[in-house]
């Protein structure tokens, strides 16, 4: 029974899959070995990913892309995980307008590209008009939402405008960035992979060639191209404006199936790679367990931490049944929570208590009253949704992709459900097909994972819940949460923001719009010669922090 959901997530427009990855085994690519040298410094680090579908920050819409090009380029901002702060990247300093409109960034002086040319606001400019512009890639890239509040997005999204009109660069260093509303949080989107700087002076203008082997301003470069389904090879860049990277180098090793990783990791073949089906513990044991959960030191291998993503079921609002709150509530207090972490991913994972996961300022544990295992309460909830014992109420379907370990995930929520008499049929599609129902309303309920891009509870409030959101599944519209969304956007104050957002939050677990399930964690093992390896709950590495022993 496979019970793994793969590496690859998919960002917010899209959603976690959880099928059988791409790519195969990467392991006749040249100098792919490297051994690490006294002191920590130096070596190469072998890192398993899947096959990505892109590097280059135009179109960086899933993790393994990303976890390559993070390293590759600085984006204005930074969340730093491990202070659990947003701080200066290629940006030494920012301001606010007082409506959070206008954000102005300073840049640091002497940063370089790869190529040796300065980092400049027009780099910026240019990099993120190449994401809104037609005739980048035969059309704009898929993850331009990201800046979708700058001035003249839709304009030049259509073809009407050469330039994003909210873009100025005051001088070579002061990047200006104009927004249709206010959004306090956009610091935080700033942080974005794909929000880094592109070189404006040609190097971008063949977008095939660049994409295979982009130019950034990060504390790594690329060592050669991209090998389609073998290797992706980086290098330290010595002229980088920050700390240097302590390592040579990283082998970015390309595998089709996890499994095969582990096994290559166990030869002492791989230095980062998932742990295969069925074997966290017996992993545990062999090679000792992270202190946090996402640094790796000899001896303390294993990365076990809460990731920024929940996994949940999504429940059709437009269904005569499910409009009733009370029948909402029943289904999510029906589901033991804990027996599916517990069974299918070997106590992994941890029970979800609300919508935003662990990791995301203003997080609040047992944030929703009604995302608990309390069966008494759940068969009192159907009753007085006018269903005692499920009477009146015909069955069910429950929906999901096949693979990835969901239809094990429903055949347990089916008996949870039988156990307050609701019956439910299971309803299993392949990936496309189920996009495609659940994008046409053709579902009671589904499940589906979302992961931020950037730890603010408005990546998860505002796409999943504002009315006809194109993420909004459930079809949920309540004018109250719409204008204390707006509000919040539009507060300055971090700590004022939160709470508006709390409150929010608050409504929407009263209401059991989605049913939380779990929060996705870590499942990963380094090797005993990494030391001070930092994987964050972003699922990307700090390699420029890492050492080799």
């Amino acid at each position: 029974m496979n019970t793994k959901e793969p590496r690859i997530k998919l960002d917010r427009r899209t959603f976690v899959k959880g099928a059988a990855a791409v790519g195969v085994a990467a392991l006749a690519a040249p100098a792919l070995s490297g051994c690490g040298v006294g002191g920590g410094r130096g070596g190469t680090l072998r890192y398993y990913i899947n096959q990505p579908a892109c590097i280059d920050p135009f179109d960086l819409q899933e993790s393994e892309g990303t976890a390559v090009s993070a390293n590759l380029f600085d984006s204005l901002t930074y969340y730093d995980y491990r202070a659990q702060e947003l701080v200066g990247a290629a940006a030494e300093s920012w301001e606010v307008s007082d409506d959070a409109t206008v954000f102005t960034f300073k840049l640091r002086e002497g940063a370089l590209f790869h190529n040796g040319e300065p980092v400049t606001a027009q780099d910026f400019k240019f990099s993120w008009e190449r994401m809104c512009n037609p005739n980048t890639a035969d059309e704009p890239s898929v993850i331009s939402y990201h800046i979708d509040k700058v001035v003249g997005y839709d304009a030049m999204l259509e073809g009407t405008a050469t330039e994003l009109v909210g873009l100025k660069t005051l001088d070579e260093l002061t990047f200006e960035v104009t927004l249709s509303e206010p959004f306090a949080d956009f610091v935080y989107v700033a942080s974005h992979p794909a929000l880094g700087p592109i070189p404006s002076g040609g190097a971008a203008d063949d977008f095939a060639t660049f994409s295979r082997a982009p130019i950034g301003n990060g504390p790594f470069m690329m060592d050669g191209t991209w090998v389609d389904d073998q290797y992706i090879q980086v290098k330290r860049f010595d002229d980088y404006y920050g700390e240097k990277a302590k390592i040579d180098g990283c082998d970015f090793l390309i595998f089709k199936s996890p499994d095969t990783a582990f096994t290559e990791f166990q030869a002492g073949n791989l230095d980062l790679s998932m742990i295969a089906n069925g074997q966290i513990e017996s992993t545990k044991a062999a090679y000792g367990n992270s202190v946090d959960g996402y640094t790796a030191n000899p001896g303390a291998q294993t990365l076990m931490g809460a990731e920024s993503s929940t996994y949940y079921f999504v429940i059709n609002l437009e269904d005569k049944f499910f409009a009733s709150k009370d029948v909402r509530r029943a289904v999510s207090l029906a589901i033991n929570r804990q027996a599916i972490c517990d069974t299918i991913f070997e106590g992994s994972r941890t029970p979800a208590t609300g919508i935003v996961p662990p990791g995301i300022e203003g997080y609040r544990p047992d944030a929703w009253p009604y995302a608990k295992y309390d069966i008494e309460a759940a068969r009192q909830a159907l009753a007085d949704a006018g269903f005692p014992g499920g009477e009146g109420l015909p069955p069910i379907k429950l929906s999901c992709n096949s693979g990835g370990g969901h239809e094990e995930i429903m055949q347990m929520v089916q008996a949870d459900l039988a156990a307050i008499g609701i019956k439910a049929e299971l309803d299993s599609m392949e990936w496309a097909s189920y996009l495609s129902a659940l994008q046409n309303g053709n579902y009671q309920i589904g499940r589906l994972g979302w992961i931020a891009d950037y730890p603010i509870m408005d990546n998860f409030l505002y796409p999943l819940f504002y009315t006809d959101n194109g993420d909004n599944r459930s079809g949920y519209s309540n004018k109250e949460v719409d204008e204390k969304i707006i509000a919040a956007r539009a507060i300055t104050d971090t700590a004022e923001r939160i709470k508006l957002y709390q409150e929010v939050d608050d409504i929407l677990g009263e209401d059991a719009v989605v049913v939380p399930v779990m929060y996705y964690c870590h499942h990963d093992v380094a090797s005993d010669r990494v030391k001070n390896l930092f994987y964050g709950p972003n699922r990307i590495t700090a390699l420029a922090q890492a050492e080799l022993v």
